[in-house]
Parts: C-alpha cells; structure tokens; sequence
C-alpha cells in the first residue's frame, strides 16, 4: 500500500482566542527530568489543561473529554533547551459558553453536573 494523501477535513470554524498550555519533559511524579522527551512534555502539557479546567467546575475526566473532542493544537516548542522539551496545548476559547480566560476573579467553581464517569 503507497502513501497517499488523505482528503482535506472541514476548516471552519476558524477561531481566533486560544488558551495555552505549556508542559516540559519532566516527570512531575517524581520531579525526574526525561531528557528531551516530547511525548511527556506534551502529557505534561494536557495534564496543565485538565487542572485548569477543573478549577471552574469540570471533573477530570469531562476535562480530558473536552480535550479529545475539541480542535486543539498541539506543538513542539522547543527541543534544543538541553535537557528539557517544551511542548504546547492551544484550546480555543470560543467552544466555551461562558468566558474561560484567566481574569482578575480567578476561575469561578461551577458545578457543571457528572456527565462523564471513570470506569473502573
């Protein structure tokens, strides 16, 4: 089977506000540095994003559905800051229904139901 390209997706809509998420290749667990490992950077990177979407209200696991649904971006930005990566998270703003930018209030806790639920 040759490589072929696939059919372009749908672009719209286009959205112009991201939050950003940063995370570098550490292992926050045991505060261990990975040596340039993006993957874990990236992690890192989702994980930042979970925990700020929890403190308005999500739980984890409607956080990490938010971040598998949503269009984010994700990017590289940096491997040649020996010994760290640095990865990035763009959620867009605008998939919200209230406005969930950092503000002078802090994230307002919102009960936002249980919707989702870990399965065991």
């Amino acid at each position: 089977m040759g490589s072929t390209p696939g059919r372009p997706g749908r672009v719209a809509p286009l959205y112009s506000e991201w939050l950003t998420f940063v995370g570098i290749s550490v292992d926050h667990r045991d505060n261990t540095n990975l040596y340039m490992d993006a993957a874990e950077a990236y992690r890192n990177a989702c994980l930042n994003a979970i925990e700020y979407l929890t403190k308005w209200g999500y739980t984890g696991e409607q956080a990490y559905l938010i971040l598998g649904t949503s269009p984010i971006e994700g990017r590289i930005g940096g491997v040649v800051d020996i010994p760290n990566a640095a990865c990035s998270v763009f959620l867009p703003t605008e998939i919200f229904d209230f406005d969930v930018r950092p503000n002078g209030d802090g994230p307002i806790y919102t009960d936002r139901g249980q919707v989702a639920v870990a399965s065991s």
